[in-house]
């Protein structure tokens, strides 16, 4: 029997366990502060792979807490680690629900699009508990499909209806021969987000100009180019700038190193508590010049070897997985994570998708001041960035460009 836990960024309709408003806010604020943990967590372990760098991490750690719902033991406590999941299950899983559910509410000028579904075997049992558990805090809809006798059927409607939800951004996450007749559990989440930017880049602005790829290497790539008021922060050795979408209920900030070669150093210095402290400096500026470049990034990961350095182990190991609350038995274990990532940004705004894939198979502001000289932010070198729900401060996606060409 094979297990696919398929996940694209979950949503939530959940239902939140009675608790004072204080504390349902301080554990959601817990949930962000684990999830932006394990966001740079990964990205440290990502980075040394060479280009352009694009994930989300919210979507990883959601997936994967609809498989901690079903992990018992060692594997639990593995995965709690990784994840940064610090609350006690019974107030983690409501928790993250309700997050989602405020990130799929109804939004005025932009679109963020979060939903999810169950697929099963027809014949296959599953404990009650564990499907009431994602149907309540993950809002996860129950589809009997035929994954014995017809796999490639089921993973075809699977990716269809994974390519509606993200606009067709997201296709064919589930490749030939991910689905078989062992298949019995594919679990799909999908995150879809599009938004102009507050204060839009003029197209007529847009001219091709060096982007140094590397110290005596440059491409030609479009950069964009505005004027405007921004939140803004000097660090030490890099800029930082908020770029807020309309309504600025989401927002991109982008971490730009002071000289072109400057990106490893600032890629070892993103840790979550240096984050929050970048963010927290971020001030008003008057006028802030700004240059951008166009850039488009697909990339998808096998992150199985990845999470397992991370101190994710007895979950990928046959002999000793222990998902015993999704069947009654050890009968699982993880095979694959596979994550996918799309984002598109130009002179109107951003489009982003992702997709995560776990496979499991049985073994055993500030006030205006006096107008100072403006600011001059020129991203024509590699360059962190992320998207974050300005709501909940939590990072939706996390990249780097470091080639806007390819």
């Amino acid at each position: 029997m094979k297990l696919v836990l398929l996940a694209i960024l979950a949503a939530s309709t959940a239902a939140v366990a009675a608790q004072s408003p204080s504390s349902k806010s301080a554990d959601q604020a817990e949930i962000v502060r684990g999830s932006n943990a394990f966001a740079t967590d990964l990205y440290a372990q990502l980075h040394t792979k060479p280009g352009n760098l694009f994930f989300s991490p919210e979507s990883i750690s959601t997936a994967f807490a609809m498989a901690y719902a079903g992990a018992r033991g060692q594997t639990a406590t593995e995965t709690a680690h990784v994840f940064h999941y610090t609350l006690p299950p019974e107030r983690l899983h409501p928790a993250m629900g309700a997050l989602l559910a405020g990130m799929n509410g109804t939004h005025q000028g932009y679109e963020l699009h979060v939903t999810d579904a169950l697929w099963a075997e027809q014949n296959a049992n599953f404990l009650p508990a564990y499907l009431n558990l994602v149907k309540t805090n993950y809002g996860a809809g129950f589809h009997p499909v035929d994954f014995k006798s017809d796999p490639n059927s089921a993973r075809t409607t699977i990716n269809a209806w994974v390519a509606q939800q993200t606009n067709n951004k997201i296709q064919n996450l589930l490749g030939p021969g991910t689905v078989t007749p062992a298949t019995r559990l594919i679990l799909t989440n999908a995150i879809y987000f599009k938004a102009a930017w507050a204060d839009q880049f003029s197209k007529s602005a847009t001219k091709n100009a060096d982007f140094h790829v590397s110290v005596g290497k440059n491409v030609q790539a479009p950069m964009m180019r505005n004027s405007g008021s921004y939140d803004y922060f000097k660090g030490p050795s890099f800029q930082a700038l908020l770029m807020p979408y309309e309504k600025d209920e989401v927002s991109m900030l982008i971490l730009l190193p002071d000289d072109a070669n400057g990106l490893p150093a600032l890629e070892r210095a993103l840790t979550a508590g240096n984050l929050e402290k970048w963010i927290a400096s971020l001030s008003y500026a008057q006028k802030v010049i700004v240059s951008l470049p166009r850039f488009k990034i697909t990339q998808q990961f096998e992150l199985s070897s990845t999470l397992e350095d991370l101190g994710m182990k007895t979950a990928f190991s046959a002999s000793s997985a222990d998902f015993s609350a999704m069947t009654g038995n050890k009968s699982l274990a993880i095979s694959a994570a596979i994550h996918k990532a799309y984002i598109d940004v130009d002179e109107n705004g951003t489009e982003a998708a992702a997709a995560t894939a776990v496979v499991m198979t049985e073994m055993a502001i500030q006030p205006r001041a006096p107008s100072p000289p403006p600011i001059i932010f020129t991203a024509d070198h590699p360059f962190l960035f992320l998207i974050r729900d300005t709501k909940s401060g939590s990072i939706l996606f996390l990249g780097r460009v470091t080639d806007p060409t390819k």
